[in-house]
């Protein structure tokens, strides 16, 4: 059964994040809420946890996973950013995008799109998540909780907890969370970025 925790939506207990930490770094997956509803995290480099997370949604060698990050810092290690990228990418984050971009030889290949060698990137905006990648100190592999047959990402913790209890580890509940998965921008085909999928946030951003 998965372990249910009850955060704060803005200063999260300390002993729930460190709680969900040491379940990731044990080879857990969690669920838990972002603003653009709930998503499914693991370890950057846990093969395990890819694959749980490839069977709950179903997934195909054609699905981009994303790598949570903490700040741009983080994120420019993992993908190549020219400048024109860089304005963007600058501009419309935290927030509820996830950007396509090549990744750098940081990223596990196992993680790459399977023909174009790339991946997701993207900075969230919710205090849990901030602070959760904060005290894990690297990125969070991570893939938007939507359910096979479903278009929407689910965003009630307690549901989350009753559909997955056998198939995650930790789900975190913080309240009300984004209703609309991101929007995704795949900077790999137009250089001012195409929107391969209208989410939560506009395109341009302002």
């Amino acid at each position: 059964m998965a372990r249910y925790l009850d955060v704060h939506p803005v200063d999260p207990q300390p002993r729930a994040i460190a709680q969900t930490v040491a379940v990731l770094r044990e080879g857990g997956l969690v669920a838990y809420p972002t603003d653009s509803g709930y998503a499914l995290g693991a370890l950057m480099g846990d093969q395990a946890a890819k694959d749980r997370i490839r069977t709950i949604r179903r997934l195909d060698d054609r699905h981009h996973y994303t790598l949570v990050c903490r700040d741009f810092a983080q994120l420019g290690q993992l993908v190549h950013v020219d400048n024109h990228v860089f304005r963007a990418v600058r501009a419309s984050t935290p927030g509820p995008y996830t950007f396509i971009l090549p990744a750098t030889h940081e990223v596990p290949r196992r993680l790459l799109h399977a023909k174009k060698r790339t991946v997701g990137v993207r900075i969230p905006e919710h205090p849990v998540v901030r602070v959760l990648l904060a005290e894990l100190g690297e990125p969070l592999l991570s893939s938007t909780l939507i359910l096979p047959g479903e278009s929407e990402p689910m965003t009630d913790g307690w549901q989350v907890k009753e559909e997955l209890d056998h198939v995650v580890d930790v789900v975190i509940d913080s309240g009300e969370c984004g209703t609309e998965p991101t929007t995704v921008v795949d900077f790999t085909t137009d250089p001012a970025g195409e929107v391969v999928r209208q989410g939560a946030g506009s395109w341009p951003a302002r």
